[in-house]
């Protein structure tokens, strides 16, 4: 009995987090250089998500929304602790990009296909024959082959 319930109880420096205050701390990374989400950062002993997530509760206990906890953070530690860019502003480009790239490649390769298929066929040649060598050129490789194998 004593050996199960050190297992049952929860320890000392875990804290319960409402449904809401996951909601926001899934917004925002780890700052002890995990790279992790803040709610998710499974460092034994880390003390940085255990304070950042303690300042989260104090905040929430008192009523605080959730854009002033971001602007707390945010302040605290600059616009690295977002876990996903905000979707304003500058970092409205970390969001648009992608689909910038995907749509300018599927036009690139849509272009050098349809250049590729345009191309003109040599009119003198059908299809699987060697071209031609001039017979004095084919007599001149074949006098300089001989006079490089003799021994």
């Amino acid at each position: 009995m004593f050996a199960i319930a050190p297992l049952l109880t929860t320890p000392s420096g875990a804290q319960q987090l409402s449904d809401r205050a996951k909601q926001i701390g899934g917004k925002f990374m780890c700052m002890c250089g995990c790279n992790q989400v803040l709610t998710q950062c499974n460092h034994v002993g880390c003390t940085v998500s255990a304070s950042m997530l303690k300042e989260l509760n104090q905040s929430l206990d008192r009523g605080g929304s959730e854009d002033a906890i971001t602007q707390m953070f945010v302040q605290e530690f600059g616009t690295k602790v977002y876990a996903e860019p905000p979707k304003s502003g500058f970092s409205l480009v970390a969001w648009a990009m992608p689909s910038v790239y995907l749509a300018f490649g599927t036009v690139l390769v849509v272009f050098v296909i349809s250049r590729w298929r345009k191309r003109p066929v040599a009119a003198d040649r059908s299809a699987g024959s060697v071209p031609q060598i001039p017979p004095e050129l084919l007599e001149r490789a074949r006098a300089q082959a001989a006079r490089e194998t003799e021994d």
